[in-house]
């Protein structure tokens, strides 16, 4: 369980994507080692897989929305009741044709903006 109520990826969609994306790239960096190119395209191949399994994870509720959610949400293994109807501001639901009609729903999970403690790039601050 999280320690804070930002635990983007900590979900068993986010940890299932991460262990095949390694085990893609550690065969595609084997086949730059070796100079294989079979290699290095299955390790590609692999690696593009993990995003579709971590997106049909997303999609069936192993995943969950950006941003804060509730104390109850925090654990990994918990499924996202909402996910059927698509998350709000979620690239992959939007990609999914899901949460395209979900505007007054969109106050389930605020988007808190996150204070900037410096100036923005080519600004001097004061």
């Amino acid at each position: 369980m999280s320690a804070h109520q930002y635990d983007e990826g900590h979900t068993v969609a986010g940890w299932t994507g991460f262990g095949i994306a390694t085990v893609g790239s550690t065969v595609a960096g084997a086949g730059l080692c070796v100079v294989s190119a079979p290699l290095i395209g299955g390790g590609l191949g692999i690696v593009a897989v993990s995003v579709l399994v971590t997106w049909a994870l997303h999609l069936n509720g192993w995943g969950k929305p950006p941003g804060r959610r509730d104390r109850a949400q925090w654990g990994m293994r918990v499924r996202d009741p909402l996910a059927r109807a698509g998350h709000p501001g979620c690239v992959g639901c939007r990609l999914a044709g899901r949460g395209r009609g979900r505007v007054a729903e969109a106050e389930e999970y605020p988007v808190v903006p996150v204070p900037r403690e410096s100036a923005p790039v080519g600004e001097t601050a004061g």
